[in-house]
């Protein structure tokens, strides 16, 4: 079964909810011209609800502003992000990926050039569909997640990440490279931390990132949860036709 939306993007490409919105409508309207069926998986919950409902154009933010708090992270880091976030836009700092340095950026931005929270823009009339939508939700117990979590990191590390990213450093500074596994192993690479601190740090923050997706996520009263067993997952889905 083919994967959609990897490796489809450069990392010089600005990416947000909007264009994910447009990109992944294409991409189901080309499945279902052959297939009665779309599995759309992941875990950003922003762009889980641009797919599902559409999200308000955003308007163009003077680059001016953007340039400003690209320089002001630069000099000061996700501290200084997280706390303009919080005392600018404290719905995106509830809502949103404070961890994530493109998110707050980005949300920072929208939020100085429009004086309205990126939240907003989630449209409160959703967008009529073609297609219908059947949303389930797959809840793991805590431990089993933190050890796949950590599993997953280990084995990633194993299969190159560090040379992936060793290739990426002189794109260190790029949005698209301020993510979970790449800045840990960039302050790495920098002297900032040792290697085994760094691996460390990437369980640590894709476990907060998982936490702060089933946060989201269970505010989405449309969801039917389940365990990942695909008997309980078919039990599910006739619930959304009755």
């Amino acid at each position: 079964m083919p994967h959609h939306f990897i490796a489809s993007h450069s990392i010089h490409q600005a990416v947000n909810a909007g264009v994910f919105e447009q990109y992944a409508l294409q991409k189901v309207a080309n499945i279902f011209s052959k297939n009665n069926v779309a599995v759309m998986v992941g875990g950003t919950g922003l762009y889980a609800n641009a797919f599902c409902n559409g999200i308000d154009a955003i308007p163009h933010i003077d680059e001016a502003i953007i340039q400003n708090i690209n320089a002001q992270y630069a000099l000061y880091g996700i501290t200084w992000l997280q706390q303009q976030i919080k005392l600018n836009d404290p719905l995106f700092f509830q809502q949103g990926e404070i961890q994530n340095p493109h998110r707050l950026i980005r949300a920072l931005a929208v939020k100085l050039g429009t004086h309205k929270s990126i939240i907003q823009f989630q449209l409160n009339q959703p967008k009529k569909r073609d297609f219908n939508i059947i949303k389930i939700g797959l809840q793991l117990p805590r431990q089993t997640l933190v050890d796949r979590i950590n599993s997953r990191v280990d084995a990633m590390m194993e299969q190159g990440l560090l040379q992936e990213v060793t290739a990426l450093l002189p794109h260190q500074h790029l949005n698209a490279l301020q993510t979970v596994g790449y800045k840990e192993l960039f302050a790495y690479l920098n002297g900032q931390i040792s290697l085994p601190a760094a691996i460390e740090a990437i369980k640590i923050s894709t476990r907060q990132y998982a936490k702060r997706q089933m946060t989201w996520f269970k505010k989405d009263k449309t969801i039917t949860w389940c365990t990942p067993n695909i008997n309980e997952v078919e039990q599910c889905i006739p619930k959304f036709h009755t």
